[in-house]
């Protein structure tokens, strides 16, 4: 019996519930299902000490992974970055990372006071993304930074784009460093031939992935793998007390209970027709003109030397040359075809797919894109631009966040140490971290950005027209 069962069964007898949550599993408002919220009773064991069902349920998540342990995650996968930073690195650890982390990585870092070394990603010239981190990069950096207590990776990207982790977690733990992966797009990879391995067969230390992104389970649901060797699980438990509720969802933890089950029981079945549907999506987008499909259609993966593997269902639709911008695309369909993309960028959109996705749902987004392709005559539009340097490093993140800031027009800020992190989300990559000077280019770069309709998203300030600093941090 799965614990969503359990909880139905629970909800049947007729039990008084004198305990939290306040609803006491009475239906007062409609639509929910209030009789199987439970909190932390007799027979559904603690996720923070867990000896019963979710252990049961916890250890089946490790064995389809393949990992020495897996950890339920309900504060998603947030809380699982950040509590495998704290476990892996002690205050003021070096830390090697691309600089496309997600921002929950750059809150570690802040929390632990670590010291980044931004790893350089080459760009894939032709869709205008990340390409993968190369293993003589990291090979390099661990040379130059032996001081380097943890090396951080986001595999596959938000596009779709997948390290060689294999023989980056091997030179890692050839110099005894410990790697977390970000794989929280890819909790589907590693489990069927039809799709590229994962984090925790290549070895990596701690991997947070989510659940609820590409495998049928409720928002909010995530994993962390932790495999023994460099690092310690009861630390990563510890951490998980700290980041995570105490008072956990019982319905959120059934649907992860329930996922895993249902990868272990149909996964290779499942994936296998999620495989032939994206396919059969490739052979009705081959005859477009001038949208591109990144690694799909008439598009190969050979054609892109900066990307070493391609998650397949992650669909990244570039525009380029067409006159039309990514934010322009996810408008169109939006309005015309009743289609929602995941996110969208100056020259790209992205179409995020899982198992659940059908021929017939598929059908529909390519029969939408020949629609768009079709009444557009290709222009000869200047690209975007690449994106600026890295801003200078004049402060650590935490010491530019204990310090008094104010907001100021952007254009004044030029020559200031930055007080907040910017972002454009989705993805949620930092362009701008505390602790980073304020440049030009920079912010050229962030209205170029909102000029092709990229939503900017700061703590404090509106980017790109008015920016938090640290006070008196003139250079």
């Amino acid at each position: 019996m799965d614990l969503l069962e359990m909880l139905a069964r629970y909800a049947a007898s007729g039990a008084c519930p004198m305990h939290m949550p306040g609803h006491k599993r009475r239906a007062l408002g409609g639509g929910l299902p209030w009789q199987m919220d439970i909190t932390e009773i007799d027979g559904f064991d603690n996720l923070h000490d867990a000896h019963g069902v979710l252990k049961e349920s916890m250890d089946r998540a490790a064995r389809l992974y393949g990992s020495d342990r897996a950890f339920f995650l309900v504060n998603g996968s947030t809380c699982g970055i950040l509590a495998g930073i704290c476990a892996a690195a002690r205050p003021g650890d070096t830390v090697l990372l691309p600089r496309g982390c997600h921002q929950a990585v750059y809150h570690g870092l802040e929390l632990r006071g670590l010291v980044p070394v931004y790893l350089p990603v080459p760009v894939d010239e032709a869709f205008g993304v990340c390409g993968s981190v190369r293993p003589q990069t990291v090979a390099a950096a661990l040379a130059a930074h032996p001081e380097a207590r943890l090396l951080i990776l986001t595999s596959p990207t938000y596009e779709g784009v997948i390290s060689d982790l294999g023989s980056i977690v091997a030179l890692a733990h050839g110099a005894g460093v410990p790697v977390l992966v970000d794989e929280a797009h890819g909790a589907h990879l590693g489990l069927s031939p039809c799709f590229p391995g994962g984090a925790v067969k290549a070895g990596a230390d701690i991997v947070i992935q989510s659940l609820h992104k590409t495998l049928p389970s409720l928002t909010q649901t995530a994993l962390a793998h932790w495999n023994r060797g460099l690092t310690d699980d009861g630390e990563l438990a510890r951490q998980l007390s700290v980041f995570e509720t105490s008072s956990p969802s019982y319905l959120l933890m059934g649907s992860m209970d329930r996922c895993v089950r249902l990868m272990e029981q149909r996964g290779a079945e499942l994936l296998a027709d999620y495989a032939a549907a994206l396919e059969s999506f490739d052979r009705l987008t081959a005859g477009l003109r001038h949208l591109r499909l990144l690694c799909r259609g008439r598009d190969w993966k050979s054609a892109h030397p900066e990307i070493f593997n391609f998650d397949p269902g992650k669909l990244v639709i570039s525009t380029r040359g067409t006159g039309l911008t990514g934010p322009g695309l996810m408008k169109l369909l939006r309005r015309e075809a009743g289609i929602e993309l995941e996110m969208a960028l100056g020259e790209y959109a992205l179409a995020m797919t899982s198992l659940c996705d059908t021929p017939q749902t598929l059908g529909r987004l390519a029969e939408a894109l020949r629609t768009v392709d079709e009444r557009l005559p290709p222009r000869s539009e200047k690209s975007c631009p690449a994106a600026p340097p890295l801003p200078p490093v004049r402060l650590r993140m935490d010491e530019a966040r204990g310090l008094p800031g104010m907001l100021l027009q952007a254009e004044k800020a030029v020559g200031r140490v930055s007080g907040e992190l910017v972002w454009a989300y989705p993805p949620g990559v930092p362009l701008l971290a505390p602790g980073e000077e304020v440049t030009a280019p920079l912010l050229a770069a962030l209205r170029e950005m909102t000029g092709h309709g990229v939503a900017l998203h700061a703590e404090r300030g509106n980017p790109p027209k008015t920016l938090w600093v640290v006070k008196n941090s003139g250079t």
